[in-house]
């Protein structure tokens, strides 16, 4: 029985585990005998632009915990692939053939990633899967709570219908069927909307696509009837935003409750405005933080450090029983935006409140 309550949770604080003795691990991993000094070579091999987390918390975490747990000597080389599977196995191949010691490896597409995971290992370079499971050897994984975050949108979804939900039908707009976590969203999402609701359409989207959310979605209004959906699925922020406009096209003025993942600025409006009813908000900095420390302990030798942040197992279709280490997620809805993105450093209140927001974030108190 899965835990929904850590979904509406404080959330996690973007602290190091080990430097605040939360680890519990026996003995200091700084006794560990290193196997390399602080002269760590770390390949970050992100997957896409269109999100813009990558590039605005992801990557400037990880090179910046990186160098002070290396005392300013190691170096991170960053490559984001597009969302372009060829890409990124180029850009991977020439960190192996650069002789990274360790890649963190968000992968575009988890299956065909595994031909160069592989080459990698033969390389003698440790590789760990960021935030998507990767097939192949490889030697960890970090990411969030997936199944639980697919979980905490039926919940929400479930919730924002209310009582009428068992005559209701809903659109579920999934995520990309080339990514891992797509598929763990989805399951956990259905595990709470099976039998429940039910399910009138029901699409996956290829790479995540505002745009193909868009399409999939006046092809449901079609087939459905705008007035006969009462609630959307969207996985992300971006489908959210690409359902939405479909919604909006299609002449619908009050619009049905709307999940979405990420907590993108501009969901975090839509969700003041009324467009959107929730979203999940990842703490970002946790898991690039923590993600950091594993690639470093995991260069350096310190077994303890490294054991003490992978207390997970996770299996891929190719690998079974991988060190991992699962972050939890928060149900961000109006009422706690000020205790998540904007405690947690994500906004400003006025990067949220502008102009057109500002009667909303009144009413939400935010100034």
């Amino acid at each position: 029985m899965r835990r929904i309550a850590i979904a509406v949770a404080a959330p996690t604080l973007s602290l190091s585990l080990a430097a605040c003795g939360a680890l519990g691990g026996s003995g200091s991993s700084s006794k560990a005998s290193p196997t390399k000094g602080n002269d760590v070579k770390v390949g970050l091999l992100l997957p896409e632009t269109a999100n813009s987390r990558y590039d605005r918390f992801d990557a400037p975490i990880i090179r910046s915990k990186v160098s002070e747990l290396t005392n300013k000597q190691g170096v991170v080389d960053y490559a984001n692939a597009g969302a372009s599977a060829k890409k990124q196995a180029e850009q991977m191949q020439k960190m192996i053939d650069d002789r990274m010691d360790v890649i963190l490896l968000d992968a575009v597409d988890a299956h065909a990633i595994a031909v160069e995971v592989k080459k990698a290992k033969a390389a003698g370079i440790s590789v760990i899967a960021y935030d998507r499971l990767a097939e192949g050897p490889i030697d960890a994984y970090i990411s969030f709570d997936n199944e639980l975050a697919g979980e905490v949108q039926g919940r929400s979804l479930l919730d924002a219908i209310g009582s009428s939900a068992s005559s209701s039908k809903i659109v579920m707009m999934n995520g990309s069927p080339t990514d891992p976590n797509a598929k763990q969203f989805k399951e956990g999402a259905l595990g709470q909307l099976n039998g429940k609701v039910t399910i009138a359409k029901s699409y996956d989207t290829k790479d995540w696509k505002p745009e193909n959310a868009q399409a999939h979605m006046t092809e449901a209004i079609n087939a459905v009837g705008k007035d006969n959906i009462a609630g959307v699925y969207a996985a992300n922020d971006g489908m959210a935003g690409g359902v939405i406009k479909a919604l909006e096209a299609a002449g619908v003025t009050k619009l049905p409750p709307i999940t979405g993942q990420d907590a993108e600025l501009d969901a975090v409006q839509r969700i003041l405005a009324d467009e959107q009813y929730m979203s999940v908000y990842k703490s970002y900095p946790t898991e690039a933080e923590n993600a950091a420390e594993m690639a470093v302990a995991k260069v350096q030798g310190k077994d303890i450090q490294f054991d003490s942040l992978t207390r997970d197992r996770v299996s891929s279709p190719t690998t079974r029983n991988i060190p991992a280490q699962l972050v939890s997620v928060v149900a961000l809805t109006k009422a706690n935006i000020k205790e998540t993105v904007i405690a947690d450093g994500i906004y400003k209140e006025s990067d949220i409140c502008t102009a057109k927001y500002r009667a909303a974030c009144t009413a939400a108190g935010l100034k």
